[in-house]
């Protein structure tokens, strides 16, 4: 039998060997069989086993983040070829031969309509082996393809011979059963809401596309409309530089405005292949159209320029979603930047009231790429988030076990938390994440938060994941002088200075901060989830242990609105009076002294008065004025002019039992301090 050590070095050497040459998942399984062949101990084979399991852990994300890769790749050598292609049918040929490689599939065509014939016919293929295939022409309405010209939407079938919800017909079946299509994809070209042509992607084998390879394919379909009615503009300008003499200075300058489109749009293309921000795409088509450029998101928060009234123009987005097309709203122009039929944002163009053709093409043309730019975002930003939210669920699962490995891990995921964050415990309202009453969550709506969450930290440092049945979202503290405005970016929570101790370094303004964070996040993720949802923060915190603790008191946060009828509200422990200072880890008593008789103890400070001793008496005599006035030693009419003022700087529910229960409970407390 050989040494352990004989065994276990060699086996981890060849996982990392392993892991270094790509090797497929199947040989990692091998190293810990090889171990126990040559009688390797239990505590060696266990070892080697945990490590096995770290390495195909390691294996897979790297394989998601090469396919990744490999999709990013795809999509800006899509935008290369489209801005350097100037031939229709280079363009065409670029357009097939990329969706095959974006989805992979076995073959990709194009059809487009034959106006003389009144049919659509086979413009180009890729991957095809059959002539009959190659030579199909359909009528209108025939086929998989005459549904997508027909609901100017995406369909796709895993069994094309077996779907129904289409058209068959002899001739399509035959020339699809002649190349073996199995599975197939169809996307629209559109351009001006109107189908001018479809784009296919298809395989030979039954298989389900996947909504992300739906939206890829319907990006990579607009922008080849634009492209090709870019082609097709040369085409028609070369073609009236033939026929027209007469007419030669109107061509020239229509000449110059398809140039001037040319030139913007590779200006275009070429940020988006050197990975510029959607602000500096915004900047580039401001100076272009002379005007100003807004993006703002699917919630109508600002991505770029001014923030512009959402509610206003809410039916020039609707509009411009429904017809594919940029609109006119006053003296505005509104474009709706979409993926396929996903709304991803909207573009807001002022100071040029009158638009000519070819610069609303070119306002078109920004709303493609600025979709491009919002999904690729997106997509690395999910991918990123999903490994965060690992980190987060091991850091509240057993904070205790490796802080400082916790933290170390963090640091090389972006993620600081040695420094100051925020944890926020999410539920959609009515569920019984935090414990007490169930409630009506079901998995459904508490994955729609999840997604919601993810779209709420967007752009930010902060991370979410699913955790029990609640949804956690770790915010992290930045420095500033007041609490983030309305409006603001998630996670931009000023107020402190990150690594510092909260106790320390978290005064009231952070205080007030994460309750102000609380209550814009619960209305942020309703509008993001379609529902309700109840939010609750705990202290700010840094170090896993302390987040930890955190998390724990935003679940009794969340309890506590619950139990108190708040559900789809956000807030602090420090917002709960004193169910706060029941709630919460550091029972703040002073805070919640100052909260509750804080103008009072103002007025009392600044005009020599004895309001604060008036209303102790007054609760102490059970309420009776007569009894009040012995106490004190005033006359009656004193008592009452007090409590008179009492009521003008406390409100008119001061005497309410709810209310008179905390200020009774503050005098309490205050007395015990010793004031």
């Amino acid at each position: 039998m050989d040494h352990p050590d004989e065994i276990a070095a060699p086996a981890l050497r060849r996982l990392l060997d392993l892991l270094a040459s790509g090797a497929a998942t199947e040989d990692f399984a091998e190293v810990p069989a090889d171990a126990r062949r040559r009688g390797a101990s239990a505590a060696v084979l266990a070892e080697l086993d945990h490590a096995t399991w770290q390495a195909l852990r390691v294996h897979r994300t790297l394989r998601q983040h090469r396919r990744r890769e490999a999709e990013l790749t795809a999509l800006f050598d899509t935008a290369g070829d489209l801005a350097a292609s100037r031939d229709l049918d280079t363009v065409l040929q670029a357009i097939v031969r990329r969706a095959r490689m974006l989805l992979g599939t076995d073959t990709a065509y194009l059809t487009l309509p034959d106006e003389t014939a009144g049919d659509t016919y086979m413009r180009v293929t890729d991957g095809s082996v059959s002539v009959l295939f190659q030579t199909l022409r359909l009528s209108l309405g025939d086929g998989l393809g005459g549904l997508v010209a027909q609901t100017a939407r995406p369909y796709a079938t895993p069994d094309y011979r077996t779907d129904e919800r289409f058209h068959h017909t002899g001739t399509i079946d035959a020339g699809v059963l002649d190349e073996g299509l199995v599975a197939i994809i169809g996307v629209p070209l559109l351009l001006g809401g109107q189908v001018i042509g479809v784009l296919f992607a298809a395989d030979r084998s039954p298989r389900a596309f996947s909504p992300d390879e739906v939206a890829l394919l319907c990006t990579l379909a607009a922008h080849a409309a634009i492209a090709l009615d870019t082609a097709k503009s040369l085409a028609d300008t070369r073609a009236a530089l033939d026929e027209l003499n007469a007419a030669n200075e109107l061509v020239r300058a229509h000449s110059a405005a398809v140039q001037r489109a040319e030139r913007a749009h590779d200006r275009l293309t070429d940020l988006v292949l050197r990975g510029a921000a959607v602000s500096d795409v915004a900047a580039a088509v401001a100076h272009l159209l002379g005007g100003e450029i807004a993006v703002l998101d699917a919630e109508g928060e600002p991505l770029a320029g001014r923030p512009a009234p959402v509610d206003e123009l809410a039916p020039a987005v609707a509009a411009s979603r429904a017809e594919g097309r940029s609109v006119r709203h006053g003296d505005r122009w509104i474009c709706a930047v979409l993926a396929g039929q996903d709304a991803l944002g909207t573009l807001v163009l002022t100071g040029r009231p009158d638009l000519d053709d070819p610069d609303r093409r070119l306002f078109e043309r920004a709303s493609v790429v600025t979709a491009l730019l919002l999904l690729l975002r997106r997509s690395v930003a999910e991918t990123e988030n999903r490994i965060r939210g690992e980190l987060l669920t091991d850091l509240l699962t057993a904070p205790e076990r490796d802080p400082a490995g916790l933290t170390a891990r963090g640091r090389r995921l972006g993620v600081d938390l040695a420094g100051a964050h925020l944890v926020l415990v999410a539920e959609p309202a009515g569920s019984g994440a935090g414990g007490g009453d169930a409630g009506g969550g079901s998995a459904g709506d508490r994955e729609r938060l999840a997604g919601a969450a993810r779209r709420y930290l967007f752009g930010s440092r902060g991370v979410s994941a699913e955790h029990g049945e609640a949804v956690v979202l770790l915010v992290p503290l930045e420095p500033g002088p007041a609490p983030a405005a309305p409006g603001a970016v998630p996670g931009a929570v000023p107020g402190a200075v990150p690594g510092a101790a909260p106790d320390a370094a978290l005064g009231a303004a952070v205080l007030d901060a994460a309750e102000q964070t609380a209550r814009q996040a619960a209305e942020r993720l309703a509008r993001l989830a379609g529902f309700p949802v109840t939010v609750g923060a705990g202290r700010p915190a840094a170090g896993p242990p302390a987040l930890a603790a955190a998390h724990a008191e935003g679940l009794r946060c969340l309890r506590a609105l619950r139990v108190l009828g708040r559900a789809g509200q956000g807030a602090s422990a420090g917002a709960l009076g004193f169910l706060g200072v029941l709630l919460g880890d550091g029972h703040d008593v002073d805070g919640f002294v100052g909260a509750t008789l804080g103008p009072l103890l103002a007025y009392d400070a600044r005009r020599g008065t004895e309001l604060v001793r008036t209303l102790r008496a007054y609760f102490d005599c059970g309420g009776s004025l007569t009894r009040a006035k012995d106490e004190l030693h005033v006359h009656v009419n004193t008592v009452v002019q007090r409590l008179d003022r009492v009521e003008a700087l406390l409100g008119r529910d001061w005497n309410l039992p709810e209310r008179a229960l905390e200020l009774q409970l503050a005098l309490r407390l205050r007395l015990l301090s010793g004031d």
